[in-house]
């Protein structure tokens, strides 16, 4: 017979208001530790902002637990701002551009980073600054936008390399950068000297005591062999990097790592192996929220199924894989996708599918080749045209010849279709291709001829030695001003010459310095004066970068330095019709027919190509606009008929 218990039932009908009554509860508690939570970071980041370290270290000490956050990090920034406070704007933005990065939004992670950078810029934090530039590289590195990964890395390293004693953060950027350049060589297919980055990268942690920045570093080194082909020697690094990563505990560290030796096993037709590890990696992938990587993952794992003749399953994975690669645009991945997804139907004989998946990924290799080239002209100085013109035809080459070895199983008529259209491509692109190239060699050259125009040895011997004068005569303060304007136009010269176009507000800026400095050699004589009409914003306006300083240059030299008496220059801006903006360079000096005979009597005549040269930049610059521009010189007289000055009038096409 069954004991009864003494112990009271609830009744049923009780049983969902115990449920709610604990939902509520629950509810209410969350609450409190959220407000909790938010009423100690705002004091936090009150007293972070009344003490306004400067340093990352006095910020990240504080911060670091909850720097992964978002929201908090949003909150910091803006609080930061509203109290004017740099340092705390740039630490936070650059936490939040890491974010986004490693969740695969490389657009937002670039502009998050670029506000960081202004910010630092404030107060000339160069810690920031390196920070920012580091950072930057590794965005622009992720989405294969080489020429800029490469431009910010240098200049975070001749920024970190110019500080003396620099703290262990700079040198930690410093480290990172080298580990950067070393993916960016990697990227090109320069695999020796991406080796040779990361070693130095490894080294410099070495000396920090840094076990994850080394072991990141035996990571990427094993990726770079086995890209060579160098497989039991990458595995050896692979597994050096898994060891020591155990000390730092990186979980992003170990599934690359991973990911690299199963990669390894698939090449030694260790199929079966690399399948078990890619699924280990797969779920903690996951939860890191890269989507990169994950990708990645799926990717590999329908190769290595490919190899195990799971067909099935390599296709499920490969779609998979695919699917995530288009929505967050991971070119690399779609193309390998669409190639192995091209050997799998192969293997089938289904040669219309792979044919199909085949040129979906030549698309996407091409389409990565075009945005390289697009996002900065060094690329094409780096490399001579006979050689690009040389490794496109061997490429193009090379691709025809595997469509031919995949399509010769198919009827004749199919064969000789396709050779048609690919000998029709090869032709079209070379023409295309050398088109562009006369194009941009052109444009390189017109922009070397500037350059050299506006850094004219005897402007900057003269401008030297003007300052010298001062030192001499012990003008101290004369000589520090002037030595700083000098300094600061010939920055903005160099910053100017490698881009196309640039705000009027900056041309401005320059030829207002480049003035202030030639003004020395004339005993500050010269009365030089910019107006801009009301309703004009310089800073939306752009033009071909320091397009006015060789007019300028024309009217001090050749109209004010053989006339007596004053001596003024006006730079007036005006809005013209809707297409047009106008500038207008007018001096009182003695005229274009009195200067022409003084310089012929001249023993030692001036030779000015600067006029040429700006005539040929605003024509290619006017290339992308409806109109073209339009440059008139007037001879300006008084009322007697007497030669009384030049205007140059310049009309710029702005729609």
């Amino acid at each position: 017979m069954a004991k009864s218990s003494n112990t009271p039932r609830i009744p049923s009908f009780f049983t969902p208001y115990l449920v709610i009554s604990f939902l509520l509860i629950t509810l209410v508690l969350f609450q409190a530790r959220a407000q909790d939570i938010s009423k100690n970071f705002k004091e936090t980041t009150e007293n972070l902002i009344s003490e306004a370290p400067k340093t990352f270290k006095g910020l990240n000490t504080i911060l670091e637990p909850i720097k992964r956050d978002t929201s908090l990090m949003r909150y910091f920034a803006n609080a930061s701002e509203i109290g004017n406070y740099p340092e705390g704007i740039s630490y936070a933005l650059n936490e939040l551009g890491i974010s986004y990065r490693n969740y695969s939004l490389y657009s937002k992670a670039i502009k998050l980073h670029e506000k960081a950078l202004e910010a630092a810029n404030v107060n000339d934090n160069k810690e920031f600054q390196i920070y920012s530039f580091a950072l930057l590289s590794a965005v622009y590195r992720r989405t294969e936008g080489i020429p800029s990964a490469l431009d910010y890395a240098q200049k975070a390293v001749l920024l970190a390399e110019n500080i003396e004693n620099p703290n262990n953060h700079i040198k930690r950027n410093l480290n990172f950068t080298f580990n950067n350049i070393g993916h960016i060589y990697r990227t090109l297919g320069q695999y020796d000297l991406a080796i040779y980055n990361f070693k130095e990268s490894a080294v410099l942690e070495e000396e920090l005591g840094n076990s994850l920045g080394i072991a990141t570093n035996y990571k990427d080194i094993g990726e770079c062999l086995e890209a060579e082909g160098e497989l039991e020697e990458a595995l050896e690094y692979y597994e050096r990097s898994l060891n020591l990563n155990k000390s730092a505990g990186s979980v992003r560290l170990d599934i690359l790592s991973n990911l690299g030796i199963a990669h390894v096993y698939v090449h030694l037709g260790k199929a079966r192996e690399a399948i078990e590890i890619f699924n280990t990696i797969l779920k903690p992938a996951e939860e890191l929220g890269d989507m990169k990587i994950i990708s990645e993952i799926y990717v590999n794992i329908g190769w290595a199924q490919i190899k195990n003749n799971q067909i099935e399953e390599a296709e499920f994975n490969l779609n998979k894989g695919l699917e995530i690669a288009k929505k967050y645009n991971l070119l690399t991945e779609m193309e390998e996708a669409y190639s192995f997804l091209s050997e799998l139907w192969e293997d089938q004989d289904d040669f219309k599918k792979s044919k199909e998946f085949f040129l979906k990924a030549d698309e996407v290799e091409e389409k990565i080749s075009n945005d390289r080239n697009k996002r900065y002209l060094a690329d094409l100085v780096n490399r001579s045209e006979t050689e690009k013109k040389n490794t496109q035809i061997e490429v193009l080459a090379k691709e025809n010849e595997i469509i031919n070895l995949r399509l010769r199983k198919n009827q004749n008529t199919l064969l000789i279709s396709l050779l048609l259209v690919a000998l029709l491509t090869i032709i079209l692109y070379i023409l295309y291709r050398q088109t562009q190239l006369r194009s941009d060699k052109k444009l390189l050259t017109l922009e070397q001829s500037m350059l050299r125009s506006q850094m004219n040895p005897h402007f900057l011997f003269n401008s030297l030695n003007s300052i010298k004068l001062y030192i001499i005569n012990n003008e101290k303060k004369n000589a520090v001003f002037y030595l700083n304007k000098f300094s600061k136009l010939v920055r903005k010269i160099l910053e100017a010459s490698s881009v196309r176009e640039i705000p009027l507000a900056e041309e401005l800026e320059t030829v207002e310095l480049y003035m202030n400095i030639e003004n020395i050699r004339f005993s500050n004589e010269i009365q030089f004066d910019i107006v801009v009409d009301e309703g004009i914003d310089t800073h939306i306006i752009k033009i071909p970068s320091l397009i006015l300083q060789p007019f300028l240059e024309n009217a001090l030299w050749h109209g004010l330095s053989s006339k007596d008496g004053d001596k003024s220059i006006l730079l007036h801006v005006s809005k013209g019709n809707n297409a047009y903006i106008n500038i207008e360079i007018t001096d009182n000096g003695v005229g274009r027919a009195v200067a022409e005979r003084l310089k012929e009597s001249k023993v030692l005549k001036r030779k000015s190509v600067g006029i040429a040269i700006t005539k040929e930049r605003l024509a290619n610059f006017s290339k992308d606009y409806q109109n073209t521009f339009k440059l008139e010189i007037e001879d300006l007289f008084d009322p007697e008929g007497n030669a009384s000055g030049t205007k140059v009038i310049l009309r710029i096409p702005i729609i």
